[in-house]
């Protein structure tokens, strides 16, 4: 089964590390992203762009709102995901406790409904 881990990070976190461990926890992104690679599990994943450059889209009453900004202003911001392959929920909770982003805010999973 698929499952999606999300990267929720809490920014004032990040913001509060000195200057070389935040560079130290940004490399272990890279390499908790290339282990899932090597070991054969890692089926996508994408860093996005800071939430402040979104756009929300909402269609009510027949208009399309458009704001500005991320969907909510939370502490935790959506940052990234990875996509991996595993036989049950065990194994993607054991990926997501390696996940650096556990250590600085949380790592949501859930599984992937197979479409078709």
């Amino acid at each position: 089964m698929r499952y999606l881990l999300t990267s929720n990070i809490d920014h004032s976190v990040v913001a509060a590390m000195a200057p070389e461990d935040r560079e130290l926890t940004m490399q272990r992104f890279v390499t908790f992203t290339q282990a899932l690679a090597q070991s054969g599990v890692l089926r996508g994943a994408e860093h996005l762009h800071p939430a402040d450059t979104a756009t929300t889209v909402r269609n009510r009453d027949g208009q399309t709102l458009l704001t500005d900004g991320p969907f909510a202003d939370i502490a935790e911001v959506f940052g990234g995901f990875w996509i991996v392959e595993a036989p049950d929920l065990d194994a993607a909770l054991a990926h997501a406790r390696e996940c650096p982003a556990a250590d600085c805010g949380s790592v949501e999973v859930r599984g992937l409904v197979e479409l078709g």
